[in-house]
């Protein structure tokens, strides 16, 4: 009778383990889709200008056609990043077709070295797909030193594409936003004055 409820616990706690044992893979694979997710999903936003997700092209347009459109610009920061950002240029009305450059003004307000990430949009988000970006500075990570100010061109151009599509023929303006937001593990940055004094050793 002992030996007969000794092999049913045995049993029971073997199939308790299996439960956890599963649960655990469960909950591991789950983590590992949503890390990989992320850079999935914006790799396809990228790729198909899904939720008004500009493109990134090599080179210019070589077609320009003689129709405006406004692109407006809006700038943000995420709670973290303690930086003023803000737009050079409130608004431009290129022509369809035609490469343009704009700036955004930046400026580490903190006494700590920071990085951050934009992101960004364009508005309506049927239009995402032909707003190219031939540069900009939400390729790559910022860092900026403590109180570092800093001008970041973007050069794009809104595809003479977009004046065909049923969805987006009608559209006459757009608004490219960005929001930084922050990022772990900023690398301590020289100041501009740090900069000036290593100069002028070197001189």
């Amino acid at each position: 009778m002992e030996e007969g409820t000794t092999k049913k616990a045995r049993r029971a706690g073997r199939n308790n383990g299996l439960v956890v044992a599963m649960c655990l893979s469960f909950v591991v694979g789950m983590g590992a889709m949503c890390a990989a997710a992320v850079p999935l999903y914006r790799i396809f936003c990228e790729v198909t200008g899904f939720n008004g997700t500009t493109q990134r092209v090599d080179q210019a347009s070589s077609v320009i056609l003689d129709k405006s459109i406004k692109v407006s610009f809006d700038a943000n920061v995420a709670p973290g990043v303690p930086w003023d950002f803000k737009p050079m240029q409130k608004e431009v009305d290129p022509k369809i077709g035609e490469t343009v450059e704009i700036k955004f003004l930046v400026e580490n307000k903190s006494d700590q070295p920071t990085r951050g990430q934009a992101i960004f949009n364009v508005s309506p988000v049927e239009a995402g797909a032909y707003f190219n970006k031939v540069q900009c500075f939400c390729f790559n990570e910022t860092d900026l030193a403590p109180g570092e100010k800093r001008e970041m061109p973007v050069v794009f151009y809104v595809d003479p594409e977009i004046t065909k599509a049923e969805e987006t023929k009608t559209i006459t303006a757009l608004t490219l936003s960005y929001t930084f937001y922050p990022r772990d593990g900023a690398k301590p940055v020289a100041s501009n004055e740090d900069a000036a004094k290593v100069v002028e050793k070197k001189l």
